[in-house]
């Protein structure tokens, strides 16, 4: 496992042991591994160091979530041609042309293997890229929305935290909006089925659209903070006004139609096809309260913009709609 303290790498590497596997992680270091995990210590963007902790060790299979440089990416995986046999790199359904995603076919943004910076949707496709450079045969893994136990963005987190507090809370848009997301849980079960399995090429990783909604999320929300918070709904034209910014600002919820068209409603036929199972949202929440409360705050990711919605719109809103 690259990397394998954070969100997704810790979830994968949490899976592995699970399984009884044997699991190594390489990393600068800086943050506890799992107990029974060996760690190899080296700065990715190192790719002499990175070469260094290989050394002539050998392993049956690699995951990769990098998001930084996609040049990063595709010399670690140069340096494990003849180290591993299977290859699995974590991107995003972000590599899809914007307004064009349907399926695993829909068109890609264009990307650098050996880019030094760029837009997210760029980073991740050059990462494919460069992956893709060393081992054709890789499986990219592409979810979508991630929620979950140690989510380091502040989505869930966020909504759990306000409505823990209590009072009139802003529920964004319908309340049937459709929500597609993947439990990061569900997310390491498949891609280790997956790789053990031998599939490769992409696969849009997310749930079905519309198996929960926002206001399936929001309920859920109240139901494991036990809180007394009262959903008031606000259009999503009130809140454009106003100036509210989906996704960031309103966690997980973007509008519908428009330039978010056939956001959040991909295409699972393909993953569902290679076995991914889900488990309820309301399973979710409740994890992600009960290590939140265990936990404490998260400190926001500095490679990440802050999510939530400030106080003193969230007032606007709310004395709005009364």
């Amino acid at each position: 496992m690259l990397g394998g303290t954070r969100f997704v790498g810790r979830a994968v590497v949490a899976d592995a042991l699970g399984r009884g596997w044997e699991v190594t992680t390489l990393n600068r270091g800086g943050r506890a591994a799992s107990d029974g995990v060996r760690t190899l210590a080296a700065d990715r963007t190192d790719a002499a160091a990175v070469r260094a902790a290989i050394g002539d060790d050998t392993w049956d299979l690699v995951v990769d979530t990098w998001s930084g440089a996609p040049r990063v990416a595709t010399q670690t995986a140069a340096a494990l041609v003849g180290h591993v046999d299977r290859f699995a790199y974590v991107s995003s359904v972000s590599v899809y042309a914007w307004g064009a995603h349907v399926d695993e076919g829909s068109p890609l943004v264009e990307g650098g293997p050996d880019a030094e910076d760029g837009p997210y949707d760029a980073v991740k496709r050059g990462a494919e890229l460069g992956v893709l450079r060393s081992f054709p045969g890789a499986l990219i893994a592409r979810p979508g929305l991630i929620l979950g136990p140690h989510e380091d963005i502040g989505r869930l987190p966020w909504w759990l935290s306000r409505i823990a507090r209590g009072g009139d809370v802003v529920a964004p848009g319908r309340p049937g909006r459709p929500l597609q997301y993947i439990d990061v849980r569900d997310l390491a079960s498949w891609l280790l089925d997956a790789l053990a399995a031998g599939r490769s090429g992409p696969y849009d990783v997310v749930g079905p659209s519309g198996a929960t909604t926002t206001e399936g999320l929001l309920t859920a929300c109240i139901a494991a903070t036990g809180s007394d918070a009262r959903l008031v709904w606000v259009g999503q034209d009130q809140l454009l006004e106003a100036g509210a910014e989906p996704w960031t600002q309103l966690p997980a919820w973007v509008p519908e139609g428009g330039e978010f068209a056939g956001f959040l409603e991909s295409g699972t036929t393909k993953v569902q096809a290679a076995g991914l199972v889900c488990r309820p949202v309301e399973q979710t929440v409740a994890d992600t309260w009960a290590w939140l409360r265990e936990q404490g705050p998260v400190p926001p990711r500095d490679d990440r913009p802050v999510h939530g919605l400030p106080e003193e719109l969230e007032r606007t809103l709310l004395a709005a709609a009364r």
